[in-house]
């Protein structure tokens, strides 16, 4: 597996992610055999959120880590917090929240749910337009001096809100985590439609990929098999005929899955990627994870892009 170093830091860590977004599905063995199957294909870096499962995907990943053959010291762990749902009393309820008490306990109620001490990152989940930067600053202290929290990040920020914060905290921002995939490449085509008058020259985020690039900042790939926002996979969906096909090519080449094409796809830009996969299913979790050790020539990588719809001007 291919390790990088997160953000500008000495953090070393494996280009491949384990998201843990559907682990309330699973028992406790299950998910311990997950957690393994990660560990032994080279992936050591685990991404969570305090909302995922309602919470329940963090107990039960702290229930299976315990369970596990796995380290807490040999993995990194992460998680992120700032939404608020509805909940069975309040079902009108729905906000971001970035306030002091919120975020604070988040981070508390993490903490108890993996039955660890410390997060490796804690990431502000999705921008909030209420957020006070000076109180945001604040908590981050507070969670570094205690030892809660190792570094810090984002989700989901464009340019300028990336700025805002980084500008107001003394910690260094070195995450944020980006929807980014063969049939999500927004931020890739700006680059390319430069100075044009097409849809896919729109500037939606400040060039973030550009931003991020010269911040050091590493992003973080969130449903890389998906296309749309949630509207489905593209592995072997009959609505991209040549998007496989070419998939299909390079993964009998390489000897992996179409799944390892696409995240290996993702890991050959210079932008220091890493992929979450957000598959339970441990074969699914092995083959993905191979992409890691592909590094697709330049055409290869051109071909998927060209195979997907897009153009070069």
């Amino acid at each position: 597996m291919k390790t990088q170093n997160v953000g500008n830091t000495e953090w070393q860590a494996s280009s491949v992610i384990l998201g843990n977004m559907r682990m309330d599905k699973l028992s406790v063995d299950e998910a311990a055999e997950v957690i393994e199957t990660a560990y032994h294909n080279g992936i050591n870096f685990f991404d969570s959120a305090d909302i995922y499962g309602k919470g329940q995907s963090e107990i039960i990943f702290g229930q299976a880590l315990k369970q596990s053959s796995v380290n807490r010291e040999d993995i990194f762990i992460q998680s992120k917090a700032g939404i608020v749902p509805p909940t069975a009393e309040n079902r009108e309820q729905k906000r971001y929240d970035f306030s002091r008490e919120h975020l604070l306990n988040s981070v508390d109620g993490i903490l108890e749910r993996m039955q660890i001490d410390y997060l490796d990152s804690f990431l502000l989940h999705r921008p909030d337009p209420l957020m006070d930067v000076a109180e945001v600053a604040s908590v981050f202290d507070e969670l570094e001096k205690s030892g809660k929290v190792k570094h810090f990040g984002v989700s989901n920020f464009n340019t300028e809100q990336f700025k805002l914060l980084q500008n107001n905290v003394s910690q260094k921002l070195i995450i944020n985590q980006l929807q980014f995939s063969i049939m999500h490449s927004g931020m890739i085509d700006v680059g390319l439609h430069a100075n044009m008058t097409d849809s896919q020259s729109v500037d939606h985020d400040g060039s973030i990929l550009t931003f991020s690039q010269n911040e050091g900042t590493t992003i973080q790939a969130w449903s890389p098999f998906q296309y749309g926002t949630f509207d489905g996979v593209f592995i072997d969906n009959e609505k991209f005929p040549k998007l496989n096909e070419t998939l299909e090519k390079l993964s009998l080449k390489y000897g992996v899955t179409k799944n390892a094409v696409a995240a290996a796809w993702i890991l050959r830009h210079p932008a220091n990627f890493q992929v979450i996969l957000g598959t339970m299913n441990p074969k699914r979790i092995a083959d993905s994870a191979a992409g890691a050790d592909i590094v697709l020539d330049r055409q290869e990588w051109y071909d998927i892009y060209l195979a997907a719809g897009n153009q070069l001007p």
